[in-house]
């Protein structure tokens, strides 16, 4: 092989080479460093917030702060729903809830409730009245009253838990 030839395929490969190893130089460095958008993220945390909450207060004017999204608000007609809330608070006397778990909770502000119905589960509901807080257990299919009797102020549904 002629020396002249020899020369310029040593030059090629040399030339590869460093081409090659310039491209890795730059993708890992791209790699490793995030964009300026990536450092303007906030970290994914879940705070257990009800979502469209401040829609749902508009529309049906209850508070619905966070749970673990096994009780979620339903339209009463639905043929799921586990947990009927009454109250005087709206036009249709009741709110209603479909519960997706065997354990669930949601922290909630209902104004006068004055009872609570459980279907397939029993319910545990927090209520508070004239700064008091108590809380009641609802079997499964049955009604219960709670708070506003002929000396009872109206009484705020606070939680709703199901199973343990």
């Amino acid at each position: 092989m002629p020396l002249r030839v020899r020369r310029l395929m040593i030059a090629s490969a040399l030339s590869i080479t460093a081409l090659t190893a310039g491209a890795t130089a730059v993708a890992v460095a791209a790699a490793g460093s995030p964009s300026a958008k990536e450092d303007d993220q906030p970290p994914a945390v879940e705070d257990y917030g009800y979502p469209g909450a401040a829609a749902i207060l508009k529309e049906k004017g209850i508070t619905l702060h966070k749970g673990d999204g096994h009780i979620l608000l339903t339209k009463c007609d639905d043929v799921d729903k586990q947990i009927t809330v009454l109250t005087r608070h709206n036009k249709e006397g009741q709110y209603c809830f479909r519960v997706t778990g065997s354990t669930g909770y949601l922290t909630l502000e209902i104004p006068e409730t004055f009872a609570i119905q459980a279907e397939e589960h029993p319910v545990r509901a927090t209520l508070t009245a004239n700064g008091k807080t108590e809380t009641l257990d609802v079997d499964r299919h049955r009604l219960e009253g709670v708070g506003e009797g002929l000396v009872s102020s109206p009484t705020i549904l606070i939680e709703l838990r199901v199973g343990s």
